[in-house]
């Protein structure tokens, strides 16, 4: 049974393999921002909208910002149980003519949401 010194080197190497595969990763994301970063402002220097000097500021400052950044925590990813309802409410109007025109419109909507809703449960149901 591995003593407590054992199970503390281990808890350490780990820690350090673990802030030694994060830097790694940040580092790669860095590069991969630069990379974006100068490909934009190459891009911008090519139509003439920034100078030379200007796309080299940009890319440093992209970079700088990047680091600068405190790292977003995920959300939680809660989906919920069932999709949200949409509810389709018509309104009355004043005017027939403008009312008999607007129903074409309105139906054709309502079955293409009923078609959608069927479908959904058919999807659901797979």
């Amino acid at each position: 049974m591995p003593g407590f010194g054992d199970i503390l080197q281990k808890a350490v190497y780990l820690g350090v393999g673990l802030a030694s595969y994060a830097g790694e990763k940040a580092g790669n994301k860095l590069n991969e921002l630069r990379a974006e970063a100068q490909k934009l402002a190459d891009e911008l220097v090519k139509r003439g909208e920034m100078s030379t000097e200007e796309a080299r500021r940009f890319v440093e400052d992209m970079v700088q910002q990047a680091q600068q950044q405190q790292p977003v925590t995920p959300v939680k990813d809660e989906k919920p149980a069932e999709p949200r309802r949409i509810e389709i409410v018509s309104e009355e109007e004043d005017s027939p003519k403008k009312e008999a025109k607007d129903t074409g419109g309105v139906d054709k909507l309502r079955e293409q949401v009923q078609n959608l809703q069927e479908e959904l449960r058919n999807l659901k149901r797979d």
